[in-house]
């Protein structure tokens, strides 16, 4: 059976002490949670709350492959894991789109988290003019199988999936739940291809698209659609309650 996850990426967001208080205030209203939940933090926060006992657990949204050297102003993924880290966010659009990072400098973030024991949540998505021209399951199979798909079976199956349609990141616009659930089983379907349909059904493939309160359920309850990965609304504690008691 595959994890239920609700993951707030809070960005380049929020002061020191607004972290903490967040981190606080969702804590304090989870009860009993049917999902894991999780934080992906500024690093500067990471050592304020990595630490922390509770439900949440918290995640970096960035980790560079090399173990160490001189890549002035970047945190390895070997330095993560010593400082407590157990998941990290690789291929998000706005990593690909604004600092250029391709399918194969990712890989190469795959394998360093997973060599570190931390969990990659693995990106993938199309820009509206890639979906608009068609082309937009190729693009996304594609980032998949270059970021992912040289795994052994072993391996894969301890990555977290997030199909995150990038004409959907804060535009205040968002995919149908059934163009959603579509993308998700070629998601799933593309796994089951490259390895089998056991790696396959249990593969959490999580939405983020401009997921919030209002539109959650709706989202959560397609077949192949297993949480979110949610960006505005994990600012708010309440809205990002209500999006986690959506899988509870």
């Amino acid at each position: 059976m595959r994890k239920k996850i609700v993951a707030g990426n809070w960005k380049m967001n929020l002061t020191a002490e607004e972290a903490v208080q967040l981190n606080r205030d969702v804590e304090n209203q989870i009860m009993d949670p049917k999902c894991d939940i999780y934080q992906f933090t500024p690093s500067l926060y990471l050592p304020l709350l990595v630490e922390k006992e509770g439900y949440i657990q918290i995640g970096a949204q960035n980790g560079h492959p090399e173990k160490k050297g001189a890549f002035t102003g970047e945190i390895s993924m070997f330095q993560l894991q010593s400082s407590g880290v157990q998941s990290v966010l690789i291929g998000h659009s706005e990593r690909r789109q604004l600092f250029h990072e391709t399918n194969d400098f990712l890989k190469s973030k795959v394998d360093a988290a997973l060599e570190n024991n931390i969990t990659p949540f693995y990106c993938c998505g199309e820009t509206l003019e890639e979906r608009e021209s068609g082309k937009h399951e190729a693009v996304v199979i594609d980032q998949i199988k270059e970021g992912c798909f040289h795994l052994p079976a072993e391996k894969i199956r301890k990555i977290v999936f997030a199909y995150e349609p990038v004409w959907a990141i804060g535009t205040g616009k968002t995919a149908s739940p059934e163009q959603a659930n579509d993308m998700h089983r070629l998601i799933r379907n593309a796994i089951a291809e490259n390895y089998d349909n056991e790696i396959a059904e249990n593969a959490t493939i999580l939405y983020g698209g401009s997921c919030k309160p209002t539109n959650a359920k709706e989202l959560f309850t397609m077949e192949h659609i297993d949480g979110g990965l949610i960006g505005g609304a994990s600012l708010k504690a309440d809205d990002f309650i209500q999006i986690i008691n959506t899988l509870n």
